[in-house]
């Protein structure tokens, strides 16, 4: 081959910008990291509030999933981020670990004992310090700018009705209501592209290509040895002593189908050479869904009111005002039912009229509060359309597909009416914005992703797990995979700093440290 690299990293989104950095710390190793995408220069990337009106651009896949049967047999959108930074440039920036059961319940080594001095070592929080918080990593985690006043309302009623209220969802317990810290600096988005990327862009041993879109991985034999990528009109090779996927849970498991790696039976029927006979490959598909309840507002203007040249300008010169909303500003974790391990709902509260993943234009000053299941019973799978690597994939998370998750949304449904009524909250709102008369109806109706795919490579020693516990994809040497699709079932919470975590304790797997993380970046 022309070229050849210690690593090649595939994917410069939240894993791969971090990889790109922890390995290129070592002078001796030369590491190539390949974005399909493009440079993440709109100015909407850095505006946290704009972040929806990336969707549906070229900076997004632009994804769709099969008709969900149990949704009414809707298809529904699913963005997922073209560009450096991935999902972290075009995402809504909160903060959450998860809870500590659900990394003890993840393969030896993951445990949230193991896992917790990488979130640590990632950290740089402005307010909250150690032993559970870090303040000297590369990604800036902070108390949002601006906080609209219904947000407050809405923490101040969930209070009232019999939430505790908490400052940090990441402390000793995830339980309770509050607002949201946030990947920021100074009231602008802080993508792994800025906390990673851009300061290793200066060492001589690390290349990066964007717009450059992998075909396949390439072995001898069994042994992973480089990848075939399209750029420019012209395909490329290139060797790797090491390949690292991370191209996240769609982009990662449909990678490695095109590439012989998968389910035989499907590789064969699409005229693919089958490399390894994984039938996990694309199996354990899930997310989280979310359901968002609107009501019209009355007394105070939501953000999208105060979204105004003037306003605009006051952001740029300040990181302040409207601008610095990230929408999703304050929430909660309860329990729907008695006797869970941990919490098995979520609340993303929006001081706007934020349905249909921010798609419609509301016609009415609005206000949103979306329950989001995150303890996740049902499992769906992707699957290959084509052998051709611009098809997109077919895509089925099978949403509801076990009753006890439609169960669990109705009765969180309840919960999110009861306290609309409640105390200071209930002077802010008129009417419902869509009708809530059946509300097992209208989850079935407006349940949308919380954009939280993973397990498609899961992690694990079982018949459909797909990489061991040092990310290396079995049966194959020279190839790990790194990102959201390792995860055997979601975290509970937002899945950036998780996914972040997998790459920082990746890098040590990769460079055969072990120990204690490393804090920091150079």
């Amino acid at each position: 081959m022309a070229e050849s690299f210690d690593y090649v990293v595939i994917g410069a989104g939240s894993a791969g910008c971090v990889l790109a950095n922890r390995l290129s710390e070592d002078s001796s190793a030369r590491v190539l990291l390949l974005e399909a995408g493009s440079e993440d220069d709109a100015d909407e990337v850095h505006i946290p509030a704009a972040f929806s009106t990336l969707f549906k651009t070229r900076f997004d896949w632009n994804y769709e999933t099969v008709e969900q049967k149990h949704l009414g047999d809707r298809r529904t959108y699913w963005p997922r981020a073209r560009m450096l930074g991935g999902c972290s440039s075009m995402n809504a920036m909160i903060y959450i670990r998860g809870n500590r059961a659900d990394y003890d319940a993840w393969p030896e080594g993951w445990s949230f004992d193991d896992v917790l001095p990488y979130f640590v070592r990632a950290e740089h929080n402005t307010r909250l310090g150690g032993p559970l918080h870090g303040t000297d990593g590369p990604l800036h985690v902070e108390d949002r700018r601006y906080t609209h006043e219904l947000s407050h309302a809405w923490v101040d009623a969930a209070v009232a009705w019999g939430m505790k209220p908490t400052d940090d969802f990441n402390g000793a317990t995830q339980e309770g209501a509050g607002l949201y810290q946030v990947t920021c600096r100074r009231g602008r988005r802080w993508s792994t592209a800025d906390a990673y990327l851009r300061p290793a862009l200066r060492r001589t041993n690390l290349t990066v290509r964007t717009s450059a879109l992998v075909n396949r991985i390439l072995f001898d034999g069994t042994r992973a040895v480089g990848v075939e990528y399209a750029r420019g009109g012209e395909t490329h090779e290139v060797g790797a002593a090491e390949v690292l996927l991370c191209g996240g849970a769609v982009n990662s498991p449909q990678l490695l189908m095109l590439s012989g790696v998968g389910p035989a039976e499907h590789l064969r029927a699409l005229d693919i050479e089958v490399v390894a006979n994984l039938p996990g490959v694309g199996e354990n598909l899930h997310d989280h869904p979310a359901a968002p309840l609107v009501w019209e507002t009355r007394g105070t203007k939501d953000l999208a009111s105060l979204a105004t040249p003037a306003r605009l300008l006051r952001w740029q010169a300040t990181g302040r005002g409207p601008f610095a909303s990230n929408i999703g500003e304050a929430g909660a974790f309860f329990h729907t039912t008695d006797g869970l391990p941990a919490p098995d709902m979520q609340v993303h509260v929006a001081p706007s009229a934020f349905y249909d993943n921010g798609l419609r234009e509301p016609n009415a000053s609005g206000f949103t509060a979306g329950a989001t299941l995150v303890d996740v019973a049902s499992r769906g799978r992707l699957r290959l359309r084509s052998a051709n690597p611009r098809w997109r994939p077919l895509i089925d998370p099978a949403y509801f597909a076990e009753p006890s998750d439609l169960d669990a949304m109705v009765s969180a449904l309840h919960t999110l009416v009861e306290i609309s009524a409640t105390g200071p909250l209930a002077k802010y709102l008129t009417r419902p914005f869509l009708p809530m008369d059946d509300l097992a109806e209208y989850a079935r109706a407006h349940s949308q992703t919380l954009y939280h795919p993973v397990g498609t490579c899961a992690m694990g020693a079982g018949e459909l797990s797909v990489v061991d516990p040092t990310l290396r994809v079995h049966g194959i040497e020279g190839l790990r995979v790194v990102d959201a699709s390792v995860m055997p079932k979601v975290p509970r919470g937002n899945t950036n700093a998780p996914t972040i975590m997998v790459a920082e304790k990746a890098a040590d797997l990769v460079r055969g440290r072990t120990g204690t993380a490393r804090t920091g970046a150079r």
